[in-house]
């Protein structure tokens, strides 16, 4: 499959029949993107936690958090979790939401699956009242710090990410939403 290659991507929001695939996918997603050197204990711990059904379950359920999926013939290649009302010292706006997470599952990066999840997001969060949305990218993620800017996105700064015990560099990226665009809630 080419890289130029734009894919028919079901989008949706999930519900607790998902998880399953959520949580197998976030953990695949996951393991490519930050173990990028081995796993160690940090790393595996982190992902087993983060994407435990039972976690992935209680996020669905939770009213701040949405989950919009992305699938190819039935089947997940990717997804994005907003939360609602997330604030971050670098982020000026009691109203942003957070861009928790967008994964594409590798085979499906670059058909157009993460913009057409982040526009959902972004139309999502604005629905629901955010004024602006932010995510933080790990600094190794090459792919990412490209992706963000090229959709609007500006760099607010640096941030630090807690894995376990460890911190990690991340690049902060903010957008402002257009309330005027504001579309009626998907979920």
């Amino acid at each position: 499959m080419a890289n130029s290659d734009k894919l028919d991507f079901t989008l949706r929001p999930a519900t607790p029949a998902d998880v399953l695939t959520i949580a197998a996918l976030g953990i695949q997603v996951f393991m490519d993107t930050y173990a990028t050197e081995g796993v160690r204990d940090a790393i595996a711990r982190d992902a087993l936690e983060s994407f435990a059904p039972e976690t992935i379950a209680a996020m669905i359920q939770c009213p701040d958090s949405v989950f919009l999926l992305a699938e190819v013939d039935e089947h997940l290649v990717g997804f994005t979790q907003v939360c609602l009302q997330s604030g971050h010292p670098l982020v000026s706006d009691k109203d942003a939401a957070e861009l928790k997470r967008l994964y594409v599952q590798e085979r499906f990066a670059g058909h157009g699956a993460g913009w057409q999840l982040l526009r959902m997001a972004e139309d999502e969060a604005s629905a629901r009242g955010a004024s602006k949305i932010w995510v933080t990218v790990w600094a190794r993620n090459a792919r990412a710090l490209q992706f963000y800017p090229r959709q609007g996105y500006e760099n607010t700064g640096l941030a630090v990410h807690r894995l376990q015990a460890e911190s990690h560099p991340n690049v902060l990226f903010c957008k402002s939403l257009n309330p005027s665009q504001r579309v009626h809630p998907v979920v």
